[in-house]
């Protein structure tokens, strides 16, 4: 990570973001001043760095060979599904701070956001394939953690968000999202997990940390997607909140994440 800072400059553009982003995290929490007007503002304005991201995502697709390549896929993706998360939040603030409404749920920020987790789903598979998942899903330990993996993970999705949950079909849309989010986000963490851990005897030399660092970012945003489920279902979600840090946390990961991959194109060019 740090030798990707170093020698990147998009890299030191996306760590001045993350670094000025987290002094004034603190500043407001720490010290109380205003702290309802700077945790808008904050909430705001943190996902410039999901742009700055999905950008250089795009770019970084195109070495790969676009459309054209398994990784090539998989990086554009994962740069649609940052820059989704941005245009969801910015949805959001258009209701909030611009037409001072409440914000319909599902609303249109509300697309983009969930919009994001077929786009990782399809993007974790290209790159497992990438990664030559399938030479290893011989063995039977392999067949197994297929099968676990997700069933615990959609077992923990359930008791945590759908026990006891009271369907209401005047809102059959709200009803679709409540259920398929939850097991939408299990399916691409399961997909993460497995090609970690299936992958790890095939991969090697430059490109082994940085499908690691990858799924590493994955997982961070699982959990910023899961703690926002967990909060707003308990109705103690505010804007600027620990929720919002977690995202930018998970944004900066994906960023640097893609910015390796191109780093890593460049040296193989050579």
């Amino acid at each position: 990570m740090w030798e990707t800072i170093k020698k990147e400059p998009a890299a030191k553009i996306a760590f001045a973001f993350f670094l000025l982003f987290s002094l004034w995290f603190a500043y407001y929490h720490l010290l109380g001043i205003n702290p309802k007007s700077q945790s808008d503002w904050f909430s705001v304005t943190y996902g410039i760095i999901a742009i700055w991201g999905g950008f250089w995502g795009f770019i970084i697709a195109k070495k790969w060979g676009w459309i054209h390549s398994l990784l090539g896929k998989s990086i554009f993706l994962f740069a649609l599904g940052l820059a989704s998360q941005e245009i969801g939040q910015l949805g959001y603030t258009y209701y909030i701070y611009f037409l001072h409404v409440p914000v319909p749920y599902p609303s249109i920020g509300d697309l983009f956001f969930y919009g994001t987790i077929p786009l990782y789903i399809l993007a974790t598979f290209f790159l497992a394939k990438a990664s030559g998942i399938h030479i290893s899903l011989r063995s039977i330990g392999s067949k197994l953690q297929i099968i676990l993996i997700p069933t615990a993970i959609l077992i923990l999705s359930y008791i945590v968000f759908l026990q006891g949950y009271k369907a209401d079909w005047a809102n059959p849309l709200k009803v679709f999202l409540d259920f398929a989010v939850p097991f939408g986000q299990a399916i691409y963490i399961s997909l993460a997990i497995l090609t970690y851990t299936l992958t790890r005897g095939i991969l090697g030399g430059m490109m082994k940390s940085k499908v690691s660092f990858i799924l590493f970012a994955l997982s961070a945003q699982y959990i910023a997607d899961w703690t926002f489920l967990y909060q707003a279902s308990r109705n103690t979600w505010v804007a600027g909140g620990i929720n919002d840090y977690m995202y930018l946390c998970a944004y900066f990961l994906m960023t640097l994440g893609l910015l390796q991959l191109g780093i890593t194109h460049e040296k193989l060019k050579k």
